[in-house]
């Protein structure tokens, strides 16, 4: 099925990873000393399309070796790192990142179950 997909199953699990750190972000916005994190998502799929000598998740461990703590503009007080309005705008464009991935991988899967049936 990976062979089927291509590199879109892979972009898409690592949009889904990038969507979780994001989230995870803006729920953490209030909380003192939590630091925001973000993934590089083209270093992210470089580093799962190579084959894999490490036992585990390929995407999984390309997905932690590509995190990073984007810089942050406004320091708080608190030591939380969190800018609320660039965290709103970075989860919009990977949510719309990740709806289009899904979209693909739909219409790969609808032109392969209308072979199959004929119809």
């Amino acid at each position: 099925m990976s062979d089927f997909l291509g590199i879109h199953g892979t972009a898409l699990a690592l949009r889904e990873q990038r969507l979780q750190l994001l989230a995870s972000n803006l729920a953490n916005a209030d909380t003192p000393g939590f630091q925001a994190q973000d993934m590089d998502f083209s270093r992210a799929l470089s580093a799962a399309l190579q084959p894999g000598v490490g036992a585990g998740d390929p995407i999984a461990q390309a997905a932690q070796g590509a995190r990073y703590a984007p810089a942050s503009s406004q320091p708080s007080m608190d030591g939380n790192t969190v800018d609320g309005e660039r965290a709103k705008a970075a989860f919009a464009q990977a949510s719309l990142e990740y709806r289009a991935s899904l979209s693909f991988v739909e219409s790969k899967v609808r032109g392969m179950l209308t072979a199959i049936t004929g119809q």
